[in-house]
């Protein structure tokens, strides 16, 4: 069974300030996409990278009940995404590019972002406000995985194009308030140059106002 132990301490931030009716749902989004880093984090030979996020990939593509049992973030999909597997198989894609890319370009990054983005997407949003949501996902999935880089000018770069357009930022919906808190965690770590979103007494500040104000 998942716990909020299983997730990163911005994620427990997030969920705090989600409504009961999407919390679980994103709790096993956040464990998925967390299982996935620590594969393409811990992966130093780029087929075996592919060949363990493959396997994921796969068990999306099957039935819940003929995945096998006993993997608590496995179960959890089957139990909060059945029938939006294609959501979390674009997460998938998302850290593929991560792993298999030698140098990523600008092209890379924005995919990774967007593969990473897309369970928030999936979330009931109006029409309106998805390209709000998708920006604000976009973000903080650049924005997390900045810290994680050992290659300064690629940091920089992850930097760069997550700030373009950040000044407009309107209002998330209610629904998403988690999303929102996120997001101010995102910008402000990314104004620090890439550093970890939780760093420093001013995250949880941050992160309150977000929850306030909605954005």
């Amino acid at each position: 069974m998942l716990t909020d132990e299983d997730l990163p301490s911005e994620a427990r931030m997030a969920l705090a300030h989600t409504p009961p009716a999407l919390r679980r749902e994103l709790a096993t989004a956040f464990a998925f996409d967390a299982r996935l880093a620590r594969i393409a984090g811990q992966t130093s030979e780029v087929m075996l990278g592919q060949m363990r996020l493959a396997w994921w990939r796969d068990m999306l593509k099957a039935l819940p009940e003929d995945r096998p049992n006993g993997d608590a973030v496995l179960d959890a999909v089957g139990r909060d995404w059945r029938g939006r597997e294609a959501a979390l198989g674009e997460v998938v894609d998302g850290w593929e590019v991560l792993v298999a890319s030698e140098a990523m370009g600008r092209a890379d990054i924005l995919a990774f972002a967007r593969g990473r983005a897309a369970p928030f997407t999936a979330l009931p949003a109006s029409a309106d406000a998805m390209p709000h949501v998708r920006a604000a996902a976009m973000r903080w999935a650049l924005a997390e995985a900045a810290p994680r880089l050992s290659d300064a000018a690629e940091r920089a770069v992850f930097v760069e194009i997550a700030l373009e357009n950040a000044d407009d930022r309107p209002r998330l919906p209610r629904a998403l308030k988690g999303l929102a808190v996120l997001d101010a965690l995102a910008l402000r770590a990314l104004k620090r140059g890439g550093r970890p979103l939780m760093e420093g007494r001013g995250a949880a500040i941050a992160a309150m106002r977000a929850a306030i104000v909605g954005r």
